[in-house]
């Protein structure tokens, strides 16, 4: 067992979560996959994972998941907060009941998870807290504002968190993918269709939802822009056997290219290129 083990995974019934799991214990490492259907996860307690169960949502089934790992290991060596989804919809039209289901659990099932985990490493001065953000949280497009504050929200959670638990031995690194193919995208359309109805005859925003939909099948289906996520897991597993872990680790050159574009171009050259984007 390594010093960062055994590590306790949320959300891994598919997409990045699932990968991770995959990938950490092909390399070693004693890891606690969950999801809120523990069924999903019966290939990944084939490769060799512990399965739990877990619901992000729900105080009493985070802190059972955490009171057996830590029953078993005395602590959680290193959490990776990856559960999450997008809402998404115009500002004007989006549903807001959706939009706090969403936030319990992009943010505060993130927040709560990791308060439940934090006592015992600061008992043993050390630990890992993986966080996994988004590109969505340095740069926001329209149609996902919603879903961008969530991770803007990781954002600063990660970084308060960063320092506040330094002293304790604890690393906080903040994971931030772009493009991923996984059900994310069609969790994206349901998501559209459920907010502002599926034929766009009951909103103000048809030409940008028809814009939004042709950009997002471009880019899921470029190789530059998009990515598996396997290639996100990779990364997860170099920031977790690094001794000096970067607090950063962005993910796919186009992700890169777009941060660098906000940071440097500033809001007019971004909302340009969000025009031209989206034809507005």
């Amino acid at each position: 067992m390594t010093r960062h083990d055994p590590v306790l995974i949320s959300g891994c019934s598919s997409g990045i979560g699932a990968a991770t799991a995959a990938a950490l214990v092909r390399a070693g490492h004693t890891v606690y996959a969950t999801a809120r259907q523990i069924e999903t996860l019966a290939d990944l307690e084939a490769l060799g994972c512990h399965p739990l169960a877990l619901d992000v949502t729900s105080e009493e089934s985070m802190i059972a998941a955490v009171k057996t790992v830590e029953a078993e290991h005395g602590q959680v060596g290193t959490l990776i907060n990856n559960a999450g989804y997008g809402e998404y919809g115009p500002i004007e039209e989006s549903d807001l009941g959706r939009v706090r289901d969403m936030f319990e659990t992009n943010v505060f099932g993130l927040a709560r998870l990791t308060q439940l985990v934090l006592p015992a490493m600061r008992r043993s001065r050390s630990g890992r807290i993986v966080n996994i953000g988004s590109m969505g949280g340095r740069i926001t497009f329209p149609v996902g504002g919603f879903y961008h504050a969530t991770k803007y929200a990781v954002e600063a959670i990660s970084d308060a968190l960063r320092v506040e638990v330094k002293p304790f031995g604890i690393d906080v690194i903040l994971v931030e993918p772009g493009m991923v193919r996984s059900n994310f995208e069609s969790r994206m359309n349901e998501s559209l269709e459920a907010g502002t109805g599926a034929d766009g005859e009951d909103t103000a925003y048809a030409d940008l939802l028809a814009a939004n939909e042709k950009n997002a099948t471009g880019s899921y289906a470029n190789d530059f822009i998009a990515t598996d996520p396997e290639s996100v897991a990779a990364v997860i597993v170099k920031a977790l056997d690094s001794a000096r872990p970067r607090s950063r680790y962005v993910v796919t050159s186009a992700a890169k290219v777009m941060i660098n574009l906000r940071r440097f171009g500033g809001d007019r050259v971004w909302d340009r290129a969000m025009r031209k984007q989206f034809g507005l």
